[in-house]
């Protein structure tokens, strides 16, 4: 396969080889079209356990409503303004 950068990514790629983040062109192309295939494919499910155990969290009433977490960030703020 043949493919054509602008010259800015092609700088940028042959600086990352450069540089030795990668070993060549080839790889750092292959690297980078990888991570992007992934992000396309993720689904999230990585952030299940999270959601659940902050919905747990509110079910025993530990949430906080809006105002309650800006008085408290005014607070974090005022301490650390008189130190």
């Amino acid at each position: 396969m043949t493919i054509t950068l602008p010259r800015e990514q092609q700088e940028w790629l042959e600086a990352q080889v450069k540089a030795g983040a990668y070993d060549s062109i080839d790889e750092a192309v292959a690297s980078i079209v990888a991570e992007r295939m992934h992000l396309d494919i993720d689904d999230m499910s990585w952030a299940r356990a999270l959601v659940e155990e902050g919905r747990a969290s509110l079910e025993r009433g530990e949430g906080l409503s809006l105002a309650e977490h800006r008085e408290r960030i005014a607070r974090k703020v005022e301490e650390l303004d008189r130190k």
